[in-house]
């Protein structure tokens, strides 16, 4: 019997092969080396645009509201000094602003004197634990802006407590 080469043997198929091969390795790599840049630059980019729009956000965050035109003015009131009621070797000292709207108050200084004496009428019904912590303050800036309403007739907008020292 005579000797019948096999398929995919002979030196013509073998080599024509390999090359078909290393011809479809060689594109599937380049393919996949331009796939992975692309979508590389796309993720930079995404990762870009959301970093900047993360400043953004703080940066607007970093920048309140305004609350206050431009028109307003801000008066210091003169300091008030009192002791508080039950306890005379208790003091106080509150210092404040008032603001309010420019030529809305026909004479701010008489009113600001007004301010202070009703301020200090208020401090010298209060006790020490109804000023003391958080919400104390907090009770006292509503009590103080309430009666600054209704001394100016709601002229002045708010009324600002800068320093309050209790000694």
């Amino acid at each position: 019997m005579a000797k019948r080469p096999k398929k995919g043997l002979s030196k013509e198929g073998s080599s024509g092969g390999g090359k078909g091969w290393l011809v479809t390795l060689v594109v599937l790599t380049l393919l996949a080396i331009g796939t992975g840049g692309v979508f590389g630059l796309f993720l930079v980019s995404t990762v870009e645009r959301a970093v900047d729009e993360k400043k953004k956000g703080e940066q607007d965050k970093a920048m309140p509201a305004l609350v206050y035109t431009g028109d307003m003015v801000l008066k210091p009131v003169a300091p008030v000094v009192t002791n508080l009621v039950g306890a005379s070797d208790v003091w106080v000292r509150l210092e404040s602003s008032i603001v309010f709207t420019n030529g809305a108050l026909p004479n701010p200084d008489v009113m600001t004197a007004e301010i202070r004496q009703d301020i200090l009428a208020y401090l010298r019904t209060l006790s020490l634990p109804q000023i003391e912590g958080a919400s104390g303050l907090q009770h006292l800036r509503e009590d103080l802006n309430e009666r600054v309403a209704l001394r100016s007739k709601g002229l002045v907008r708010e009324l600002i407590v800068e320093t309050l020292i209790v000694q």
